[in-house]
């Protein structure tokens, strides 16, 4: 049965129109009226903008955030951080993974992510042991997007090395390791747990290229046929000079020279880039995937944003760690730390005169929709996946166009977003998902237990 959807002003892919009304019919939208009156039954707001899509997660890092902010005798560092996520998901079951990631996927719907590309790579039980059902914490996962409606793309995840040139993992990744054969049977059963919810995409992500080797990455890209495929690479300058020592070249130099690198690929970070790999990533058609939080709370370091800009790359953001889930604050971020770095305002804005936040988003709905693998944008056939602004927040009142989108990356932040709409579904209102008090104590009960 269709419904009908009105907003004031709403933004299409022709920019900002008044008085559209979406016609939504088994949570896509039929039909975009523009220069109309609500209908009736319609339901009515006043700032429509398209869904973002969260294009980097590990759901079940939500779970340790802010646990890995004491300073260690050394220097610390992502490779520090990443001994106490180890020692974090010693003892985190299916269920507990159900809990954390609700919660996360209800706080990224809260913010404007309406679809999550999940890069999933706790596989197996605390020993290393793979489940009855291989895909077993996939099925856990879709559970939790079940829950709260959330998009999802799953991005099962190939780990079979510690190191370049497939030097031997260690104990701690233990429950994320697979061959080439199990891992198309556990992907194979991913397939199945994704079989219930309306619209999952299925990808692929090879680790990094210190979890994979070279025919390994091939095999995998084979195995992914027209679907996504995500990696991490050149996050950390360590993971350059390893790569270096290995092969001779830098990582993003190296996979752009031996994969066939184009749409279908979003390589996260890519922090750490010459100007050459940068415009060579452009060209590319690759996403880059960005998660400005998370680089900023490993101390990462600053992607080549203006450089890749210009070379007319692809990109989007993500939440990555989960330490801290907002659309706006990733969104923000990035441009904030472009400000920093070469000590200047609006660095990214398309044009003199042009909005930065409305750059900012429609470059990250364009973006995020690529990387995981569906299209984006309020259009007709597309999920009726939308965010409606508070047109009486502070920070919005007495503007329009793309000040509204300003106002709320810039100033409002979360609590400018009012309601937001899954498939059709209105899963938010007034801020706060429907579940979520519901979500929140079972998440609590969760993490009381794992951190005893």
């Amino acid at each position: 049965m269709a419904s009908g959807l009105h907003f004031s002003h709403a933004l299409l892919p022709c920019g900002w129109q008044r008085d559209v009304r979406l016609t939504i019919a088994d949570g896509r939208i039929a039909r975009v009226d523009t220069g109309v009156p609500p209908a009736p039954a319609d339901d009515r707001h006043a700032i429509g903008l398209p869904g973002l899509g969260n294009l980097h997660s590990h759901a079940f890092q939500r779970g340790m955030a802010g646990l890995a902010e004491r300073r260690g005798s050394g220097d610390d560092s992502f490779w520090t951080w990443r001994e106490v996520m180890y020692r974090f998901l010693e003892r985190m079951g299916p269920d507990d993974l159900v809990a954390i990631a609700a919660l996360a996927y209800a706080e990224m719907l809260e913010t404007g992510f309406t679809r999550v590309g999940e890069f999933h790579y706790l596989h197996h039980d605390p020993a290393g042991h793979a489940y009855a059902n291989p895909a077993q914490m996939a099925a856990a996962i879709a559970d939790a997007a079940a829950q709260t409606g959330i998009g999802l793309t799953l991005l099962p995840v190939f780990y079979a090395h510690g190191g370049f040139g497939g030097a031997e993992a260690n104990a701690g990744q233990r429950r994320f390791l697979n061959s080439l054969d199990s891992f198309a049977h556990l992907r194979d059963h991913a397939a199945t747990a994704l079989t219930a919810l309306p619209d999952a995409v299925l990808g692929l992500a090879p680790h990094s290229l210190r979890a994979a080797t070279p025919a390994e990455l091939s095999a995998l890209a084979a195995m992914a046929g027209p679907a996504p495929i995500h990696i991490h690479i050149a996050e950390q300058t360590r993971e350059v000079d390893d790569c270096l020592a290995w092969s001779g070249a830098r990582p993003v130099e190296w996979l752009l020279n031996h994969a066939e690198v184009d749409a279908r690929w979003c390589l996260v970070h890519a922090t750490h880039m010459t100007p050459a790999e940068t415009k060579a990533l452009a060209r590319s058609g690759a996403v880059a995937g960005l998660c400005p939080i998370t680089e900023a709370n490993l101390g990462d370091g600053l992607f080549p944003a203006l450089d890749f800009a210009a070379a007319g790359g692809s990109r989007g953001v993500g939440s990555d760690s989960n330490v801290m889930i907002d659309a706006s604050e990733e969104l923000r971020l990035y441009e904030y730390g472009q400000r920093l770095a070469h000590r200047g305002r609006n660095m990214l804005a398309a044009a003199p005169g042009q909005s930065t936040g409305a750059a900012l988003f429609a470059a990250s709905v364009a973006g995020g929709a690529t990387a995981l693998g569906v299209p984006g944008g309020i259009a007709v056939g597309n999920s009726a996946d939308l965010i409606s602004l508070n047109a009486d927040h502070p920070a919005l009142i007495a503007r329009d166009g793309d000040a509204w989108i300003d106002g709320w990356i810039f100033a409002a932040g979360r609590s400018g977003v009012d309601c937001v709409w899954r498939h059709g579904v209105r899963v938010v209102s007034q801020g706060r998902h429907h579940a979520r008090d519901k979500i929140v104590a079972r998440y609590c009960t969760t993490l009381s237990r794992l951190l005893e």
